[in-house]
Formats: structure tokens, C-alpha cells, sequence
């Protein structure tokens, strides 16, 4: 019987890896690895057999079941199997599924944290998510429901709210965050595809959220609401190598 490592392996670029996770895919013989994983991880581990088994929404992906399966199945023939995991494992990856089927079947397991998609958010643009004074707490919420309703009771969970797998999700979540009290002129800092090439960054009110679904439309999308949304320097300090960051109008056909 061999072990499952859960490797984390950060959002975007593949450099955000630990050197824990690098480390244990190199000793890997199969990896079951997540969808929107960077290739380049594959160099960390050619001598592994890769098994893609990433879901991706609601739309076409591997059942949690099959996966469940899978990681039994492979632990019973190798020594050593990686579950690459996007982000940090233990934040709205299914972790805990998959460590109750482990252990019910009697194999050892080890969890590696990684950078979850909301602090490689955060650094993208240059705000942190939490203010000396003002921003002391943070709750992080998937956007990302069958009922598209926010969890929870009505009102602001936190200083700094952070709405994971929310790109198709930006006008409902714009609706419910006004409904559950933030007022209109609270800041929003919405990023997709953070960490990564193509990353693209936009700020807005709250009342204009829904103007950003054109830009981050069919992306990952973190969603940052409150004191972390707000600029920690002014944006004309930053380095040119910062992204983009756009201030989309309520109406996107204004100019």
C-alpha cells in the first residue's frame, strides 16, 4: 500500500509551488492533477504518469466519485501518488471528500499548503487583504452555488469578503451584496486569472460590479470586497510591471 500526497499548487505560474510540492512530485509515480494546473509543472515530475481529473463549474468535469476511486485505486499499486490541487487544497478543493475515503481505506496521506487564489489576488494588484485598524478580518465565500445565493446570514461577514469562482457570477453577487447591506460605494477589486500571464485586474463601486463581466467574462475570477479592495498606494506609484487595473463605467457601452 503505498500514500497520497496533496500537493497545493498555487494559482497561475507555475513557480508558486512549494518547495515541499516540487519535492514530492518529483518523487511521484502518478499525479492526479486539477484542471487550470500550469504544464509547466509537468517538467517537476516527467518520470509520473499524469491523470487529468479537473472539474471545472457545473459544466462537464470528472465526477467527485470517480476521483474518490481513483486516488484508492492508484494508492493500492504505487508508492507514492501526488493530488495536485489548484490554489491551497484545504480552501474549496473537495479536501475533505478525499481525505475520509483515504483514511477509511487505511492509507497514509500528508497535506501540502499552497498560495490560495484570493492572497495571489491581493498580491496581483498590491492590496493587502487585511488594514491595521480597518481591516482586521476576512472571510473568503464561493460565488459559485446551484441556488446563486450568498451563504449565511444577511449582512457583511467580515471587513474584507472574498468571492471565489465568481466570473459568471459578478451581477447576481452585485445584487446580494447590496441586498445583505454593503453600501453601494464600497470598493471591489475584481481579478482573473491571478498569478498568471494574462492576469487581468479592474476596481469599481459595488453598484457598478456587474460592468466587469465583459472583462472577466468565461476567466477564474476572484472577487474582493470591502477594505482589502481599496488601493494601499496611490496607482500611479506603482511599478510599470503591475497589471492594468480598469475602471469599468455601470454601463459598459459609455465611454
Amino acid at each position: 500500500m503505498g500514500r497520497v500526497a496533496f500537493v497545493s499548487a498555487g494559482p497561475g505560474a507555475a513557480d508558486l509551488i512549494t518547495l515541499r510540492g516540487a519535492r514530492l512530485l518529483g518523487q511521484a509515480e502518478v499525479v492526479l492533477a486539477d484542471a487550470l494546473i500550469d504544464p509547466g509543472l509537468r517538467e517537476l515530475a516527467p518520470q509520473a504518469r499524469w491523470v487529468d481529473v479537473g472539474k471545472r463549474g457545473f459544466c462537464h468535469s470528472t465526477a467527485q466519485t470517480a476521483i474518490n476511486a481513483a486516488l484508492v485505486r492508484e494508492a493500492g499499486q504505487h508508492a507514492l501518488v501526488v493530488r495536485l490541487k489548484g490554489g491551497d487544497a484545504s480552501v474549496f478543493g473537495r479536501l475533505e471528500e478525499e481525505l475520509r475515503v483515504l483514511h477509511e481505506a487505511g492509507i497514509d496521506c500528508e497535506v501540502v499548503p499552497g498560495v490560495t487564489a484570493a492572497l495571489a489576488a491581493a498580491a496581483q494588484t498590491r492590496r493587502p487583504l487585511t488594514r491595521r485598524g480597518q481591516g482586521r478580518s476576512v472571510s473568503l465565500c464561493t460565488a459559485m452555488t446551484r441556488e446563486f445565493e450568498l451563504p449565511g446570514s444577511p449582512g457583511p461577514k467580515a471587513d474584507t469578503e472574498v468571492f471565489y469562482m465568481a466570473g459568471r457570477q459578478l451581477a447576481a453577487l452585485q445584487r446580494q451584496l447590496l441586498e445583505a447591506g454593503w453600501p453601494a460605494d464600497s470598493a471591489v477589486s475584481v481579478v482573473s486569472r491571478a498569478a498568471c500571464a494574462d492576469a487581468r485586474a479592474s476596481e469599481h463601486r459595488l453598484d457598478q460590479l456587474a460592468s466587469a463581466s465583459l472583462l472577466h467574462r468565461d476567466r477564474p475570477t476572484v472577487v474582493i470586497v470591502g477594505a482589502g479592495a481599496r488601493p494601499a498606494v496611490p496607482q500611479s506609484s506603482l511599478p510599470a510591471s503591475a497589471p492594468d487595473l480598469d475602471r469599468i463605467p455601470a454601463d459598459p457601452r459609455t465611454p
